[in-house]
């Protein structure tokens, strides 16, 4: 009893909270965005995407798949350029003649 009256003790477990406290309130704003809009919730994003997929009807689940796989088939048998390069290219060479 003679220890819950000690002031140091006291201002020692509140600093000791203190920095929980900072701990704590650091690890939410890492895991939730602030000043986002509410698309930016993965909860929602991933509700929305098994939404969109539930309501797609199977013909155009079956040409997503096809496409895939011919690109995937082309680019493994042919000369593909690089789209990503050919567009920073673009990007620079556009940006210097100004």
């Amino acid at each position: 009893m003679a220890d819950d009256k000690d002031p140091f003790r006291q201002l020692k477990d509140l600093t000791q909270l203190k920095g929980q406290l900072e701990d704590i309130r650091q690890r939410v704003e890492s895991e939730v965005p602030q000043g986002g809009s509410v698309l930016s919730s993965p909860l929602l994003k991933g509700f929305l995407a098994g939404y969109f997929i539930a309501k797609l009807r199977s013909a155009a689940i079956m040409g997503v798949l096809l496409g895939t796989c011919t690109g995937i088939y082309a680019a493994q048998n042919y000369n593909m350029p690089n789209i990503e390069q050919t567009i920073k290219g673009y990007f620079n060479s556009f940006k210097k003649s100004k």
